[in-house]
């Protein structure tokens, strides 16, 4: 099985020809002129970015500050995205749009900017085999990836789905598929669908969730292939983990197994994509607790690293010392900066962080470590970094921020929110923004003094991270989507 795997991956990097060596021309160079938006704000997928005016007091029950508010599902994992005047929200079905689209099912939701109101969406049914691939209730966890006109997500049921992100709504079904089952004004307009699950053998544990980034013609995916429901078994250990897909079409250019027999449980991160040591590299976090980094034309090996001490162990249910990687990577200068932990439902235990070189070439993991945080100096996190100023906010799953010194990994100060926390800190405006479980956003000023701004709760638990543009604060929470200002 591993041979035709192979020889299919060298027939696809044989068959893109030509094509290929226009994306190449791409790689080095931004994703293209058309506006995108991404979990991350770019490939790099530092949480920080240069929004301004973004507000530090409202006040949900009275409305104070509040722009507009809009109704999502009953669990909420994905965005929000912001970008060409719409957002997108990854949430479930309990909040039906369409009556006749009804029961569970994943959804991607798109509203105005401007007003929040409700424009489109996406949906998908549940996968037959029940919780092992496709868990009640939880809706879609992928934030989409957004070049011009097109929209790309991964779907509960293990699909790389691309859509027009005006939907219906103009009138036109701008894809060459025109049997759409769901084509009224207010769904989605597919372009195309890869099947991950029954076209490449996927076997996704629980869920799949990644959310994809692009770079040139190429689209990159963690694919979430995992462990059967005993946790014991890998059903599908040649089937693909990191796969790129040619945005205009679908196809797959290339796909790569690692970390096959490997893999300890499930595989839901996100990979990263930048220029280190002048080299084009697409970033990914693998199943066995693992960072590899590949080359995105074809999709050859050029460093990985252990994120774990070669003396840890996996045991079933959370109770060993390996970890998995739930956090997305950052690409920031020459450097990747991720962090390990593992389904929140194995609970909290110690943790790691690093500092990676990423200019090194095979295993890396003796020589590259920059800087390490481990042991009862870090927990277990499926939150991505936000750099800003030379200095590192990460929070993990204990509900601990930590503010970092990025050159050196030394601890500045850290908040402790009391709560656990699934999402990220974002960073904007000299403030420090992150929702916990609790349902409160705490904000601190960024800097090497902590310092407590506010603590406002938003009436349900928040999951995804706060987002800020043009002085609008932007929080999904687990049930409603807010768009918070102030004197606006």
């Amino acid at each position: 099985m591993s041979i035709d795997r192979n020889r299919y991956r060298l027939g696809r990097v044989a068959a893109v020809g030509a094509a290929s060596l226009l994306t190449l021309s791409l790689l080095s160079l931004p994703t293209s002129a058309a506006e995108t938006a991404m979990w991350g704000f770019t490939p790099g997928r530092n949480m920080a970015n240069d929004a301004t005016g973004l507000p530090q007091t409202w006040n949900v029950k009275t409305g104070e500050n509040i722009l507009w508010k809009a109704a999502l599902g009953s669990q909420t994992y994905a965005g929000p995205l912001i970008v060409n005047g719409q957002i997108f929200v990854g949430t479930n079905n309990q909040g039906p749009r369409n009556p006749k689209l009804t029961g569970d099912r994943g959804v991607i939701m798109a509203f105005s900017q401007k007003d929040g109101s409700f424009q489109w969406q996406s949906t998908h049914t549940k996968l037959p085999a029940g919780r092992i691939h496709d868990w009640p209730q939880q809706g879609i966890c992928s934030t989409p990836f957004v070049e011009g006109d097109r929209l790309y997500y991964i779907s509960n049921q293990c699909q790389v789905v691309c859509v027009d992100t005006k939907g219906f709504t103009d009138g036109e079904n701008d894809g060459p598929i025109t049997d759409e089952e769901d084509h009224s004004e207010i769904d989605g307009d597919v372009i195309w669908t890869l099947d991950m699950l029954n076209d490449l053998d996927v076997f996704p544990h629980n869920l799949a969730t990644c959310s994809p980034v692009g770079a040139g013609d190429l689209l990159f995916v963690t694919t979430s292939n995992g462990v059967d429901e005993g946790h014991v078994h890998i059903p599908s250990p040649f089937a693909p983990s990191f796969i790129a897909v040619n945005k205009k079409t679908g196809e797959v250019v290339w796909e790569d197994a690692s970390p096959g027999m490997g893999i300890l449980h499930g595989q839901w991160s996100n990979p990263a994509y930048g220029v280190m040591g002048g080299v084009p590299q697409v970033v990914f976090p693998g199943g066995g607790g693992w960072i590899y980094s590949l080359e995105p034309e074809t999709g050859e090996l050029i460093w990985k690293f252990d994120c774990n001490p070669k003396d840890s162990v996996w045991e079933l249910g959370g109770r060993g010392t390996r970890n998995n990687i739930l956090s997305t990577p950052v690409i920031y200068g020459d450097r990747v900066y991720v962090g390990v932990g593992q389904d929140p439902e194995h609970g909290e235990a110690g943790g790691h962080l690093y500092s990676i070189d990423a200019t090194g070439k095979g295993d890396v993991t003796a020589t590259h470590a920059v800087w390490h945080l481990g042991g009862k100096e870090f927990n277990r996190t499926m939150s991505t970094a936000a750099i800003d100023d030379g200095l590192m906010y990460i929070t993990d799953l204990s509900g601990f921020l930590y503010c970092l010194d990025l050159e050196t990994g030394k601890k500045v100060w850290t908040y402790d929110a009391f709560a656990a926390v699934w999402g990220s800190c974002y960073v904007a405006d000299g403030k420090v923004y992150f929702g916990d479980e609790d349902g409160d956003v705490a904000i601190l000023k960024a800097g090497r003094k902590m310092e407590l701004l506010a603590e406002i709760n938003m009436g349900s638990a928040i999951y995804t991270t706060p987002i800020g543009v043009d002085g609008v604060l932007y929080i999904a929470s687990r049930n409603t989507l807010f768009a918070i200002a102030e004197g606006k």
